[in-house]
């Protein structure tokens, strides 16, 4: 039999220490936080039992409790040699009260509603399914968790630092003493992701060891960590401007951002940002910024590289439906690959929080009647549609009021249809829309501005809409139509093709096909034909490869078809792994509903994803006026004069990041970063360059490098800033990326935040570049 070694037993008066250590560090923590004495950061230090849910037969007591650094969630495991398990604050995306999630609906009986929560984290994470004892604690569990993720996310880049340091500082300080030896230093500085020889991190030692006592401790450390997160870019800013005094004035600080940003600005303006960042009450009295003030400004959202003007919707949201870039998914319900990938209401309520505006839906009929989603011929897991469609109801408008769009694959028999659309009507109730509004027969598209809160229909109807106007001919109806789903279209051979859908032949209950009303589905068979006979609520959608073909062959074709009708292109068939295309040559061509694999983290989803970070993350992008005119001679490919050629230079200088994020989650494993800047758009505006890699630095790496490119279509142009960990021998390993329009660009010395690989922010982590954006003569 093996014997577990026995614990050294703890002294009385190492006990006491070590409580008042953490006390120490809790205070300091919460401070930081902004929640000293906060009873409800107090009852999450204390922790309690919960019940976890996983599934109808596992539900397990575990003790859940925040750690010292008040940023850190701890969860007692109760199996032998199975360690404590722990997650961040910082990667829960939301909390939920009662029984929303799928897996707390399925495994939970509604008694017990009140008393239920769960924990959402971002990316691919799983939820956390819970019951608390009493409703009351539940409710006492959730506001607690909302508290500590909302002032957290709301730290600045400064706090959230100085917050990050300063736990690395106590992790690093092995034997708990509040001293640091030089040893500790090292690995300090590789929690930081920094690199450094045994005579760097001796002269660092050295420099701050004033007392000669061979650690660091009080006030050494405060000049370590000063040491450490000084910023010598920053400071020759500063000291340009700040040249009388050692101090900004209120007209140095105009001078700056006139000079040096590009900016307009007042003495009223400078006034207010001393008076909001300035974080010294002696500097602020006299009405100066000092050092510290001018960095928090630069860290502020609103002078970061992201015009703030268009974080708030800014372009005109009444013009028709058809006039703008809609993010849109596909496959929405799937959660990874789509062969044997999970299916989940969460992929719909992940794809709408991220603000997507037309989500898929793929039905067949499921057993006792209930209508199911999932991708059909293959072994995805299988979800209600009417749970599909409450979901959707539930967090279509958080992130965005604009419309939704319910791209329907009915693959259901006529008695399946019929329940679909009463679920539809009974849950969406009002907000669905059934009849055109006005009560007319339209000539053209409602605006996302008259549709906001609505949801629309995209499938197939039995007639035109104009037959609903003319009662005589409603007689004339037909009971089915041609079933078009994505896997007909993936046929090479047109010929064989069209023999397929001759055949293939869908039953259609009259009340789902009476939903149908601006998007109805269509065959195309070419722009000629469209022009002719194609009413403007009929859109087709194209598979990836055939609408490629158009963009590249008959593009100014497809720009004009676009003016008129909407088009909706999807990835293509081979592509089981949910992987991604590129959106770009398809916006070139005035298509609206590029559908992506949400679920896919990719170069294409960060380009579609900074598409829309613009205009309030409405999901709705205004597009250009030279692709919203019938007679536009724009071709992105041949590139004539018109007024989409506005010949600009983009300068960028790379100087720094900051914070970056281990790749390799070993304690040795230090980046190597590089910078890559890309230019998406028409072909001739697509560029790519990269500064060279800075060897063992993700803390505070420098590189000083200039590139210039040249952008001939400025309002179809978007910029991507790229981090990776560079690597000799193999591929570069992805760090961060921030994507933005072009035309969004601020210029003059700017942050850049920085996302992970599936979009969220990574705290604190950023680039630091000055940009300049010129007209060419």
């Amino acid at each position: 039999m093996y014997c577990l070694p026995g614990r050294r037993k703890v002294s009385c008066a190492e006990e006491r220490l070590r409580h008042t250590r953490s006390q120490q560090a809790i205070q300091m923590n919460a401070k930081l936080l902004g929640m000293e004495g906060d009873a409800d950061l107090q009852f999450l230090l204390q922790g309690g039992d919960l019940l976890k849910v996983r599934s109808s037969s596992w539900k397990k007591t575990r003790h859940f409790k925040l750690m010292e650094d008040c940023k850190t969630m701890w969860r007692e495991s109760r199996k032998m040699f199975r360690s404590s398990k722990t997650f961040s604050v910082d990667d829960i995306s939301a909390v939920r009260t009662g029984r929303q999630s799928e897996g707390l609906r399925k495994n939970t009986e509604d008694l017990v509603d009140g008393r239920c929560f769960s924990i959402m984290f971002k990316g691919r994470h799983k939820n956390l399914d819970l019951i608390a004892s009493s409703e009351e604690e539940a409710k006492r569990w959730v506001n607690s968790l909302q508290k500590v993720v909302f002032n957290r996310n709301n730290l600045n880049s400064l706090q959230k630092t100085e917050h990050w340091i300063f736990n690395c500082l106590r992790k690093a300080d092995k034997n708990k003493d509040d001293k640091m030896s030089q040893s500790e230093l090292k690995d300090f500085l590789r929690l930081i992701n920094v690199e450094v020889d045994d005579k760097y991190a001796e002269f660092l030692f050295q420099k701050c060891d004033k007392s000669k006592s061979g650690y660091l401790a009080g006030e050494e450390i405060i000049h370590f960590y000063e040491l450490l997160t000084h910023r010598e870019e920053i400071d020759v800013i500063y000291r340009e401007y700040a040249k009388a005094t050692g101090f900004m004035s209120p007209q140095n600080l105009v001078d700056f951002l006139i000079k040096e940003q590009r900016e307009e600005a007042t003495l009223a303006d400078a006034h207010n940002i001393i008076q909001k960042h300035e974080p010294d009450e002696n500097a602020k009295e006299k009405k100066l910024l000092s050092k510290d003030g001018f960095l928090m400004y630069m860290h502020h959202p609103q002078a970061m590289v992201l015009d703030p003007d268009h974080r708030e919707v800014y372009q005109d949201m009444s013009q028709p439906l058809n006039h703008y870039f809609i993010s849109s998914s596909h496959n929405t319900y799937l959660m990874e690959d789509q062969l044997t990938g999970p299916s989940s209401t969460e992929a719909y309520v992940r794809a709408l929080l991220k603000g997507c505006r037309c989500v898929e839906l793929d039905v067949w009929d499921g057993s006792d009647d209930e209508p199911v989603i999932y991708h059909g011929y293959t072994l995805t897991s299988k979800i209600l549609f009417k749970d599909a469609i409450k979901s959707i109801k539930e967090y279509a408008f958080k992130t965005s009021d604009y419309p939704v769009i319910l791209s329907l694959e009915n693959h259901c028999s006529v008695a399946q249809q019929e329940l679909m659309a009463d679920y539809m009507s009974s849950i969406l109730g009002s907000a669905l829309v059934t009849a055109p509004l006005g009560g007319g027969m339209p000539s053209d598209f409602p605006s996302p501005e008259e549709l906001k809160g609505k949801f629309l229909i995209k499938g197939k109807r039995l007639n035109k809409l104009e037959a609903s106007f003319a009662p005589e001919a409603a007689a004339a109806e037909e009971s089915d139509v041609t079933e078009e789903d994505e896997e007909n279209n993936e046929d090479k051979d047109e010929q064989k093709e069209e023999e397929k859908k001759k055949k293939k032949k869908l039953k259609l209950a009259k009340a789902l096909s009476d939903m149908v009303v601006y998007c109805k589905s269509v065959h195309f068979n070419g722009f000629e034909d469209a022009r002719r006979n194609l009413s403007f609520y009929e859109m087709s959608s194209f598979k990836e490869a055939k609408a490629m073909t158009l963009a590249e062959e008959s593009a100014n074709a497809y720009i004009r078809h676009n003016v008129d009708k909407l088009s909706r292109i999807y990835p293509a068939g081979s592509r089981a792994d949910s992987s991604n295309y590129s959106p770009v040559p398809l916006w070139n061509a005035g298509c609206q509903i590029v559908a992506l694999n949400f679920q896919t983290a990719c170069k294409d989803m960060d380009v579609h994803q900074g598409q829309f970070l613009v205009n309030g993350k409405s999901g709705y992008v205004l597009k250009p006026a030279f692709m919203r005119d019938r007679t536009t001679e724009f071709d992105p490919i041949s590139l004539t004069r018109g007024p989409w050629l506005k010949h600009k230079t983009l300068h960028v200088m790379v100087i720094s990041a900051q914070q970056l994020p281990k790749v390799n989650k070993k304690k040795t494993s230090i980046v190597d970063p590089l910078v890559r800047v890309q230019v998406y758009g028409v072909p001739d505006d697509v560029a790519e360059k990269e500064t060279t890699a800075v060897a063992n630095n993700g803390f505070n790496p420098a590189w000083n490098e200039n590139f210039q490119f040249d952008v001939y279509v400025p309002e179809l142009a978007l910029v991507r800033f790229a981090v990776e960990d560079h690597d000799s021998t193999s591929s570069n390993e992805f760090v961060g990326q921030y994507t933005l329009p072009f035309d969004s660009l601020k210029m003059g010395y700017r942050h850049v935040p920085l996302l992970g690989k599936n979009g969220d922010a990574l705290p604190s982590s950023g680039l630091f570049l000055h940009i300049m954006v010129l007209d060419v003569e």
